[in-house]
């Protein structure tokens, strides 16, 4: 009889603002991107893109397509895409992302994560049987150096 329609957001539009001298404690789950110029504490769950400018300070877990931070973030950050730290941005937390950016005076303090698209498989010669259990080859430009800890 009735016939509940579901708008679709577009991730591509700033939906949700949170204001310079606005405070907010709870969780966001937002299908559109969100800009925080004011406080939040709790975490943020957006499918869109998270920007937090110079004056937002977030106390939160952040789940994001691509996150923005030129503000102050502490706790970790999850992103299907990019994480830029701007050279006013501070993030003290943990960090997932596919490509990481970090400009000179941003801060980062904390464990970084990069999520790659998929591993390079190894041919098998025409003889051999594929069994699934060859090792993966590293790719053409991987650095072969020694790792030293200081």
């Amino acid at each position: 009889m009735f016939k509940k329609t579901k708008n679709l957001m577009n991730p591509n539009t700033t939906d949700t603002l949170i204001g310079e001298g606005t405070s907010f404690e709870g969780r966001i789950k937002s299908e559109a991107s969100i800009r925080i110029e004011g406080g939040i504490t709790g975490d943020i769950d957006c499918a869109g893109d998270v920007i937090i400018g110079e004056h937002g300070v977030v106390k939160s877990n952040i789940s994001a397509r691509d996150v923005v931070l030129a503000g102050s973030v502490h706790g970790n950050i999850t992103t299907k895409g990019k994480l830029t730290i701007t050279s006013t941005g501070a993030l003290h937390g943990n960090i997932s992302a596919a490509s990481f950016i970090i400009e000179e005076g941003g801060v980062f303090q904390g464990s970084s994560k990069m999520e790659t698209k998929s591993a390079v498989p190894v041919p098998v010669p025409n003889n051999e049987p594929e069994s699934g259990s060859r090792p993966i080859a590293p790719p053409e430009n991987m650095y072969k150096g020694n790792t030293v800890a200081m």
